[in-house]
């Protein structure tokens, strides 16, 4: 694949995560989990906002009701268009080690939000489903890195990384109810490939799976075989979503976390936004219907 390039302009991130295309504004959003950040870039101006939330924010998606939904360390809350906090729920309380990390909505506008264990406990974390009426229901259990998340373009399928079992994961999907089923593994990620992160999903129904640790995003079929990769400069790459005027560009996620002093000197770029086009197109975000 072509090379990707460092988003112009743009700033770089401890542990950039979660992109996001909001077709409306022309705007790419993601945060900087560790820095407390959500960053804004319009592509028409090439302008960049900061949120500054002040903690934790693992992911932020947009709402249908306007402003944005943000993951914190245990709850889920509201945010106006300035930053402001408003309504919050929370979501994994009373686990030691725990924090909310990956969250995506699904179709219909339901938000699916995972946990992790900030110190690789085996099975400590789930994955959660929070409806329209910020009701919650657990989806799974027993995973250790909750992460990317997505659905094929016709919305049969839900795909899930569990980044400490190394595995992306497939599910039957009901759009109708909110249901996810039959879980097995499409990809099992080998040993020099890195550990899948976030993911996103094309128009063609392709993975495309950032690989933290494996200096790329691999684009996967929806048979499970690896169809390409795309290298970057950087070691931790931490996830990618579609977006631009037709859907036709890929932006991808990185950090500097984890890194040396030596590795941070050998990769300069490590911590910012990269843009890439791959030939194909994305589908559009879905923004949380509560």
């Amino acid at each position: 694949m072509d090379e990707a390039e460092p988003l112009a302009g743009t700033p770089g991130a401890v542990l950039g995560e979660g992109p996001g295309w909001d077709a409306a504004e022309q705007r790419l959003s993601w945060v900087d989990i560790k820095g407390g950040r959500v960053h804004r870039w319009y592509q028409d101006t090439g302008r960049v906002e900061v949120i500054e939330v002040g903690e934790l924010v693992a992911a932020a998606l947009p709402r249908a009701a306007g402003g944005l939904v943000l993951a914190l360390t245990h709850d889920l809350a509201t945010a106006d268009p300035d930053g402001t906090l408003g309504r919050r729920r929370p979501i994994e309380t009373g686990v030691p080690g725990n924090r909310l990390n990956d969250a995506k909505c699904d179709p219909a506008g339901r938000l699916y939000v995972g946990s992790m264990s900030t110190t690789d406990r085996t099975g400590a974390a789930a994955l959660y489903r929070v409806d329209q009426d910020w009701q919650v229901s657990t989806v799974l259990t027993g995973t250790t890195i909750s992460n990317g998340l997505g659905w094929s373009p016709d919305g049969s399928r839900m795909y899930f990384n569990d980044t400490g079992a190394d595995s992306v994961y497939v599910f039957d999907y009901d759009v109708a109810a909110g249901r996810a089923s039959n879980q097995r593994v499409l990809y099992a990620f080998a040993p020099d490939e890195g550990h899948p992160d976030g993911l996103t999903v094309d128009a063609d129904g392709y993975l495309w799976v950032a690989s933290y640790g494996g200096a790329g995003v691999r684009r996967i079929s929806p048979g499970g075989e690896l169809d390409g990769v795309l290298r970057l400069p950087v070691s931790n790459v931490t996830s990618c979503a579609f977006g631009g005027p037709g859907l036709d560009q890929l932006f991808v996620t990185t950090a500097s976390d984890g890194l040396s002093d030596a590795e941070r000197a050998e990769q300069p770029l490590a911590g910012r936004v990269f843009r890439y086009r791959p030939g194909v197109t994305g589908q559009p975000t879905v923004a949380f219907a509560g």
